[in-house]
C-alpha cells in the first residue's frame, strides 16, 4: 500500500507544473512554427534570428536540431502536455501512485539532460545562444528540480526520515538553485562566447 505522503496534494508544484508545461510548451510551438517557415523557405531568416550569437536558425538548421531524426521542438511539443495535465490533475484533486511519480521523473530527468547537453553545444559548437531554446532552458531546469525534490519529500523514494524532512524544507530552495544554475549558464557563455556586451548591444543597440 502506497506511503500516506503519497496522497498529499502539492498544489504549488501543480500551479508551477501548469505555468512552466505552457511556458516550454509555446517555446517549443514558437520554435516548430520557424523550423516550418525555414522549410519552406532555407534562404529566409528566423524571426528570432537577432544576431550571429542571439539566433534560432543555426540551432535549428544543424544535426544537434533534429538528434532523433526530427527536429527536437516536435519533443517539446508532447512532452510538455505531460507536466499540464499532471498540474491540473493534482489540482483537481488525483492522487498518484509512485510509480507513476517516478515515470513523471524519469521524463523530467530526460528534459534536463537533454536539455544540459544542448546547452554545451550551443555555448561550445555551435556558439549560438537560442531566444526560444533559452526559454525552454529556463523552465526546465528547475521543474526537474521541483519534482525531484517532491519524490524525495513525499516518500516516493525510500529514504530516511529526516531526508525527507529536509527534503521538505528543500522545495523554498528551488529557486535560489535555478538562480545559481543560470548563472554557471550565463558564466560559461560569457567566457566561451563574450555572450554578455553581444547580448547588450543586440538589445540596447
Amino acid at each position: 500500500m502506497a506511503s500516506p505522503s503519497l496522497h498529499t496534494r502539492p498544489t504549488g508544484l501543480a500551479v508551477w507544473l501548469i505555468v512552466a508545461g505552457a511556458i516550454g510548451w509555446f517555446a517549443a510551438f514558437s520554435l516548430t512554427v520557424e523550423k516550418l517557415d525555414r522549410l519552406a523557405d532555407p534562404t529566409a531568416s528566423a524571426s528570432c534570428d537577432f544576431s550571429v550569437l542571439v539566433q534560432c536558425s543555426a540551432n535549428l538548421d544543424s544535426w544537434q536540431g533534429s538528434v532523433f531524426g526530427f527536429s527536437n521542438p516536435i519533443l517539446g511539443l508532447t512532452g510538455w502536455m505531460a507536466p499540464i495535465v499532471v498540474g491540473m490533475a493534482i489540482l483537481a484533486g488525483a492522487r498518484f501512485a509512485r510509480w507513476f511519480w517516478w515515470a513523471l521523473w524519469a521524463g523530467m530527468a530526460f528534459a534536463f539532460g537533454f536539455v544540459v547537453w544542448l546547452i554545451g553545444q550551443s555555448i561550445f559548437d555551435l556558439g549560438t545562444l537560442c531566444p526560444w531554446c533559452m526559454v525552454t532552458w529556463a523552465v526546465t531546469i528547475p521543474s526537474f528540480y521541483a519534482v525531484t525534490v517532491h519524490l524525495l519529500r513525499s516518500g516516493a523514494v525510500p529514504v530516511p526520515t529526516r531526508v525527507r524532512r529536509a527534503a521538505a524544507g528543500l522545495m523554498a530552495w528551488v529557486p535560489l538553485m535555478a538562480i545559481i544554475s543560470y548563472a554557471v549558464i550565463v558564466l560559461l557563455a560569457q567566457v566561451q562566447l563574450n555572450a554578455l556586451p553581444n547580448i547588450f548591444q543586440t538589445i540596447f543597440g
